[in-house]
């Protein structure tokens, strides 16, 4: 079952392209670069691409912005933070940092899909400081500690 919640969007320049949903059941809205001319981002650098939109999510929501597969795939572009996210009361422009991981230029055209966001509900942590933690099987065993491959 999907569940719809309202998201307030503002257009901050009047080329910008509000996110998209490409079927009824995917889970990422695609986000649009907001550009006057094509950008051409070098081999292995990062540049900051404007969507041109605000949003104001509910409380107790954020938006996750990952990756396109095509983008990825077919021009190595891919969010350099891996996993952007928009609180919810972050009130400026949509911004994606995007990486050129290939060894050659890649182009990003005028309203071309760029990202895409995942609204999705979280749980904020209270913190407590302790002396100890609860002993596990597991411990303080971490990076590949599990597996014998």
């Amino acid at each position: 079952m999907v569940t719809n919640i309202p998201v307030n969007i503002k257009k901050l320049r009047n080329n910008a392209t509000i996110p998209t949903y490409g079927s009824a059941n995917a889970a990422g809205a695609d986000l649009y670069a907001c550009l006057d001319e094509a950008l051409t981002i070098a081999p292995h650098e990062t540049f900051l691409v404007p969507t041109g939109v605000a949003m104001e999510l509910p409380e107790g929501y954020a938006g996750l912005i990952y990756a396109r597969s095509g983008l990825a795939s077919k021009k190595g572009l891919a969010p350099a933070n891996k996993v952007g996210v928009v609180d919810s009361d972050y009130r400026g422009e949509v911004m994606v940092a995007l990486h050129n991981h290939s060894e050659k230029a890649a182009t990003i055209e005028p309203q071309e899909r760029i990202a895409q966001l995942v609204i999705t509900p979280y749980i904020a942590a209270a913190f407590n400081t302790v002396d100890e933690l609860d002993s596990t099987e597991r411990g303080a065993g971490g990076f590949g500690s599990t597996g014998t491959h």
